[in-house]
């Protein structure tokens, strides 16, 4: 297992309400042994206006899976915190509805630097792969 603080689904969610995360419907559903998973719906909160999901939603899905399942990876979260430094997404199949399930998993947990992947798919197909760099910081 990964996680040194493993949190419940309910605190994740409660930690997005009034912000980005509960503006789109992001969900976490999913906090398993090596990976934290969560949906978020296809529809006018993150459509484009071709009404395709938006590249940009599916970038803000996978930072939220990777920056909260970072936290969760480090010894002392009341001392630090992370901060994202580099994401990148390729964007492979268009969605038009329903839902796109994220699904963060861990490529390196340094004591500095966490890198994740996350998948996204829909229906099982794969529509947008991203790698999150997060910088670990000393809480103010």
């Amino acid at each position: 297992m990964i996680w040194k603080n493993r949190p419940s689904k309910d605190f994740f969610n409660s930690l997005g309400e009034g912000t980005l995360v509960s503006h789109l419907g992001i969900d976490i559903y999913e906090v398993g042994d090596d990976h934290l998973s969560a949906r978020m719906p296809v529809d006018h909160r993150t459509k484009q206006p071709m009404g395709l999901l938006h590249g940009g939603a599916s970038v803000a899905l996978a930072e939220t899976l990777g920056s909260f399942a970072a936290v969760c990876c480090l010894d002392d979260p009341s001392h630090s915190s992370v901060v994202g430094v580099e994401i990148n997404a390729n964007h492979l199949k268009a969605v038009r509805e329903g839902y796109v399930i994220g699904t963060a998993t861990p490529i390196r947990l340094g004591r500095k630097i966490q890198v994740w992947s996350i998948e996204i798919r829909h229906e099982e197909i794969l529509v947008c792969v991203c790698r999150l760099t997060v910088m670990v910081v000393a809480s103010k």
